[in-house]
C-alpha cells in the first residue's frame, strides 16, 4: 500500500470517529445522589451495532406494548388525550423551577442500566415491596419515560388528584402507599375507564369483584367509578390476596389474572410462592403487569430527572364541589335550570350511567359539580327538583326507576322469627320470600339475611327473579375431596372470605359441613 493512501485512510477513520461517535454529558441525577451518579444524554454506539441496537430497543419497546394492548392499559393510556380541562391553571406548577438539571425544552434523558438499578435499589429501600431492575422492567421504562412520555405529564398532574386519595386510605389499612401506582398500570388514572371486558373505574373492577367488595352496580349507579368507594374496595381485596399469598408480586399478579391463575402458575414451578419463579408460567399480560408496575413507580418517582414535569389538570385538581342529592333528579334538569353543561356534569359523574341520580329521603346521593354550580344547586335545590324538562313524563319516568332500585330491603332474621311472620312485617307473601332469596324450605337461621321488595317484585315486579335472588347469600354442603381454596375458586370468592362468612379459625372443614359462600 502507498504510504500516502495509508496516512489518508488513518486521518480520515480518526475524523470518521470524532464526527460520529457522540460524547457523553454529564449531570448529576438527583439532589440526594451522589456526585458519582451521572445522566448520560446521549448513549455512545459504533456505527456497525447502531443497527443491531435500534432493531433491540424497537423489539423490547413491541415487545411492552403488545403487553399493555393486550390488558386494554395502552388504550386507556392513550385515551387520556381526550380528556378535557388538562392546563386550565387550577394548580401551581412551574415546570422551570422543577427543572433542577437545567434540560433543553424537548431535551429526552437517556441512562445506563447502572443508573435504573441504583434508583430502583433505593426506591425499594423505601419500601417494603420488593421491587428491581431487570430485563422485563427496561421496556416498560422506555414506553412511559420516552415513547409516551408526552402522555405522562397528564398522569402527573392527574397524581396531585388522586394520590392523596389513594395514601389516605393505604395507610388506613397499613398497606404500602406505592401501591397507588398500581391505578396508574389499571387505568392510567383516567376516571371514566372502562375496558371491553367490562372493567370499570380507576380500579379496574369486575362486577362480580365489584359487588363481593360492596359496590353497588345496578341499572342505574355503577360505584365502581366512584374514586373513594372504589379505593376502599380494591385496599379490602388487595389485603385479601397479601393475606394469602404474603408476596406484593403475587398479590400484583392475582389482582391482575385471578388467584386461581396464580396459584396453578405456582403448582407449576414446583410450589415456589415468588413471582419472577413463576413468571414463565403467567398469561402473557401478567407477565408484564409487575414489569409494568415497576416502572410506573419508577419513572413518576424520578420524573423531573426524566425532563417530565405534570400538566395542570384543571378542574380535576379543586375546581369541584359535592352537594347532597335527596330527591330524583336528571341530567337534563341540572343543565338547564342551572346551565351547566352536560359534558361536566357527566364527566364528574360517570357513575350514574342512565343520567339519573335515583335519590330520596332515605337515600341520598352524591353530585359531583364545578364549584360555581355547586352553590347554585344548595341556593335553587327545591327548585330544581320541581322543574319540569322538555319531556312532560320526565319526572315520572324518574320517580319509576327510583322506586325500582330503592325498594330494596335487607331484613336480617332474630330469633323467634318465621318466613311468615316476616312477610306479615313487610306485608309480602312468604313465596316471593322464598322466591327473592332462592329458598328451597321454610327453615331459617338467626343471622341470616333475607331480600325483600316493598313493592311486591323485583325491579317493581316484571319477573326476573333470578337476577335478584343472587344477591342474597348462597350456601353450599361440602363434599369428599373438597378445600377451601376448591370452594373458593368455585365461587369467585377468597379463602378469608370464606372464613370470615363462616367464623372458621383454620383451614379445616367437614364433609356435609354447610358454608356460606357469598356475601
Amino acid at each position: 500500500m502507498n504510504f500516502n493512501n495509508l496516512k489518508y485512510s488513518i486521518l480520515a477513520f480518526f475524523l470518521f470517529v470524532i464526527l460520529t461517535v457522540p460524547a457523553q454529558v454529564a449531570k448529576p441525577v438527583h439532589p440526594s445522589e451522589p456526585d458519582s451518579v451521572y445522566v448520560v444524554d446521549t448513549i455512545e454506539i459504533l456505527p456497525d451495532s447502531l443497527e443491531l441496537y435500534e432493531e433491540q430497543r424497537q423489539a423490547d419497546f413491541q415487545e411492552a406494548r403488545d403487553v399493555l394492548g393486550e390488558s386494554e392499559v395502552m388504550k386507556m393510556f392513550e385515551a387520556l388525550e381526550g380528556i378535557p380541562y388538562f392546563g386550565e391553571d387550577h394548580l401551581e406548577i412551574d415546570a422551570k423551577a422543577m427543572n433542577v438539571y437545567g434540560y433543553d425544552y424537548g431535551e429526552i434523558p437517556v441512562f445506563e442500566d447502572s443508573i435504573y438499578a441504583q434508583r430502583i435499589d433505593q426506591l425499594a429501600s423505601q419500601t417494603t415491596i420488593p421491587l428491581v431492575y431487570n430485563a422485563h422492567v427496561k421496556p416498560f421504562i422506555e414506553l412511559y419515560a420516552v415513547r409516551r412520555r408526552s402522555l405522562m405529564g397528564r398522569m402527573l398532574g392527574l397524581s396531585y388528584v388522586y394520590f392523596p386519595l389513594f395514601e389516605e386510605l393505604l395507610d388506613k389499612y397499613n398497606m404500602p402507599v406505592e401501591l397507588k401506582y398500581l391505578a396508574v398500570v389499571e387505568s392510567a388514572l383516567n376516571p371514566v375507564a372502562g375496558s371491553w371486558a367490562g372493567a370499570k373505574g380507576l380500579w379496574q373492577f369486575m362486577y362480580g369483584t365489584g359487588r363481593q367488595y360492596g359496590l353497588q352496580t345496578n341499572s342505574l349507579v355503577d360505584e365502581r367509578f366512584d374514586p373513594l368507594k372504589e379505593t376502599e374496595a380494591a385496599c379490602q381485596f388487595m389485603l385479601d390476596l397479601y393475606n394469602r399469598y404474603k408476596d406484593w408480586f403475587l398479590v400484583l399478579a392475582a389482582y391482575n389474572s385471578g388467584p386461581g391463575t396464580v396459584n396453578k402458575a405456582i403448582v407449576r414451578a414446583g410450589g415456589v410462592m415468588d413471582y419472577w419463579a413463576i413468571w414463565p408460567y403467567l398469561p402473557r399480560e401478567t407477565q408484564g403487569y409487575v414489569p409494568a408496575f415497576i416502572a410506573v413507580n419508577y419513572v413518576m418517582s424520578y420524573a423531573s430527572a426524566h425532563n417530565l414535569y405534570p400538566i395542570d389538570p384543571g378542574l380535576l385538581m379543586s375546581g369541584t364541589d359535592t352537594v347532597t342529592v335527596h330527591d330524583a333528579l336528571s341530567f337534563d334538569q341540572l343543565t338547564e335550570t342551572l346551565g351547566v353543561s352536560m359534558r361536566d356534569v357527566k364527566f364528574f359523574n360517570p357513575q350514574y350511567t342512565k343520567e339519573i341520580i335515583p335519590a330520596n329521603d332515605t337515600t341520598p346521593y352524591i353530585l359531583r359539580l364545578p364549584t360555581q354550580y355547586a352553590l347554585q344547586f344548595v341556593e335553587k335545590e327545591q327548585e330544581i327538583y320541581a322543574y319540569k324538562t322538555k319531556a312532560s313524563a320526565e319526572k315520572e319516568k324518574i320517580v319509576e326507576q327510583v322506586a325500582k332500585v330503592s325498594d330494596r330491603t335487607v331484613h336480617t332474621v332474630k330469633k323467634g322469627e318465621t318466613l311468615s311472620s316476616i312477610a306479615g312485617k313487610y306485608h309480602v307473601t312468604v313465596s316471593n320470600l322464598k322466591k327473592w332469596n332462592s329458598l328451597r324450605s321454610n327453615t331459617l337461621r338467626v343471622g341470616q339475611r333475607l331480600t325483600i321488595y316493598s313493592s311486591g317484585g323485583p325491579m317493581a315486579s316484571g319477573g326476573n327473579s333470578s337476577a335478584v335472588g343472587s344477591s342474597a347469600p348462597k350456601y353450599y354442603t361440602v363434599k369428599a375431596g373438597d378445600t377451601l381454596a376448591s370452594i373458593a375458586k368455585k365461587y369467585h370468592t377468597t379463602v378469608s372470605n370464606l372464613k370470615k362468612w363462616n367464623k372458621l379459625k383454620s383451614d379445616k372443614i367437614k364433609v356435609k359441613q354447610r358454608l356460606r359462600v357469598s356475601k
